[in-house]
């Protein structure tokens, strides 16, 4: 963390952001800890030269690196208030400022020509073996079957998740409701063809190999319970990542059971899978 004579706060990890809103979630993070607004945080991330991080993969993206940012903010903070004269433990930083009683002093000030910098870090020691740190979901979808053709349609997905505090509710939920969309690719169409004689993928390319595209995405749900994690960081967050994915296939194919009685169970659920087995239509 660094400060300089503008006031602006300079924050450096090798975190990575693959479109899952970690440039936002750390500015939040500085910006609230030291009491300045957006616009005077500066995320710099992806740079091996930076403070290490966990990355993004594994749920563990946001909590961590967040935390980190937080116990380096509390270490700029330190170095503020000492320079200011003030004690660490008392002051108030607000609205760009760092304030004790009466006194009020600009961030800016404080930081001078030098400028100031802080770091620190996080270690989770053994809390995985004492608590549990998992996060939780279920997922509900309705679909429909064509009774002549077999043709699977989903019509509404929910999920609702359990995951510490949100640190960004817009970013989690489109983490959420990506994920619910690449379940859908999954259980329905997405297939990889390999031809094993001759050592190459046959449907190596968008034209082969289907997704999910708007049409095929119905009205999605998604529900955070309002719960925080005391245990697991300073955040008190748990990560969302691949909350939004796991179980989605599942559900679409307890759903295609459901109105079928057809239980399939290698995916994707497609006609050819479906069709000979359907009951007969009246």
């Amino acid at each position: 963390m660094k400060l300089d004579n503008r006031g602006v706060v300079t924050v450096e990890t090798d975190m990575t952001d693959i479109g899952t809103g970690s440039y936002t979630i750390i500015a939040q993070t500085a910006a609230e800890t030291m009491g300045v607004t957006l616009d005077k945080v500066f995320v710099r991330l992806g740079d091996s030269n930076f403070p290490v991080s966990a990355g993004s993969g594994g749920q563990w993206g946001a909590n961590n690196s967040t935390s980190g940012v937080y116990a380096a903010c509390m270490k700029l903070r330190e170095a503020v208030a000492k320079k200011a004269g003030m004690s660490a433990a008392e002051a108030v930083f607000t609205d760009g400022t760092i304030r004790a009683g009466e006194r009020v002093v600009p961030l800016a000030e404080v930081a001078g020509t030098e400028g100031l910098a802080g770091e620190d870090f996080i270690e989770y020691g053994d809390l995985d073996k004492k608590y549990q740190q998992s996060t939780f979901a279920a997922h509900f979808v309705e679909v429909a079957v064509d009774a002549h053709t077999g043709e699977t349609r989903v019509r509404r997905m929910l999920a609702v998740c359990a995951a510490g505090r949100i640190l960004n509710p817009t970013s989690a939920r489109s983490q959420v409701i990506g994920a619910m969309t690449m379940g859908v690719g999954a259980a329905l169409m997405e297939e990889l063809a390999v031809d094993k004689r001759r050592g190459f993928f046959v449907n190596h390319d968008l034209a082969g190999y289907e997704v999910p595209v708007h049409a095929d995405i119905p009205h999605q749900d998604v529900v955070f319970l309002d719960e925080t994690d005391p245990i697991s960081s300073p955040m008190k967050a748990k990560g969302v990542g691949e909350l939004g994915l796991c179980g989605v296939s599942a559900a679409i194919a307890n759903a295609i059971y459901n109105a079928t009685g057809v239980r399939v169970r290698e995916y994707p659920i497609t006609l050819d899978k479906l069709i000979a087995k359907l009951p007969p239509v009246a």
